[in-house]
């Protein structure tokens, strides 16, 4: 695997390395070891899997605070979709700067989402299915969320979202108090 560091601290976004021949390819999508060494998280506690027949379904932009602030790792197995992360750590050199990739079926990628990131996407194809492995277990009264249109955030969203639910239209705009960014602090 290769590990590609992006603009936001301790994200990366992770490619595997096929050996292919005539059968087709295999490829490692998770090492322990490699994850370790690479100083990422690599013990996770559950594996989620996300179908959204529609393209627009925006999913997001949810994060947990400590002590379940949650890593995930996340992979588009089918169709292709756009994966958003915000920083939430103020002691964070990228705190509050977001940063957006296209995950497919076609590129593989994978984005490793560290602890006090805000995740969410976007369907960019009809019948587009996620899968991700993450680090915490979900604990209600930690879940916050951004909204995924708040000016303050800029997220540029390459399509127009159809398709949101009343949970994620309904979360308030930027507030360091209730998205509770000081609880995030040394976070990692």
């Amino acid at each position: 695997m290769k590990f590609h560091k992006t603009p936001l601290q301790d994200a990366h976004v992770i490619e595997m390395e096929p050996r292919a021949d005539e059968r087709g390819f295999f490829a490692r999508a998770f090492c322990e070891q490699e994850f370790a060494g690479a100083g990422l998280v690599s013990r996770y506690t559950q594996v989620n899997n996300s179908f959204n027949p529609r393209k627009g379904t925006l999913r997001g932009m949810h994060y947990q605070l400590p002590p379940a602030a949650e890593v995930k790792l996340v992979r588009c197995l089918r169709g292709a979709l756009y994966d958003v992360i915000v920083d939430m750590r103020p002691d964070s050199p990228s705190y509050g700067q977001h940063f957006g990739i296209e995950l497919s079926e076609d590129n593989r990628q994978m984005l490793y989402v560290p602890r006090g990131f805000a995740h969410g996407f976007i369907t960019l194809r009809d019948d587009t299915e996620a899968f991700y492995m993450v680090s915490d277990a979900y604990m209600p009264g930690g879940e916050r969320g951004l909204r995924f249109d708040d000016p303050h955030l800029g997220i540029d969203w390459p399509i127009q979202p159809e398709l949101v639910s009343e949970k994620d239209r309904s979360w308030p705009l930027f507030d360091a108090g209730f998205h509770a960014v000081e609880q995030l602090r040394g976070v990692r």
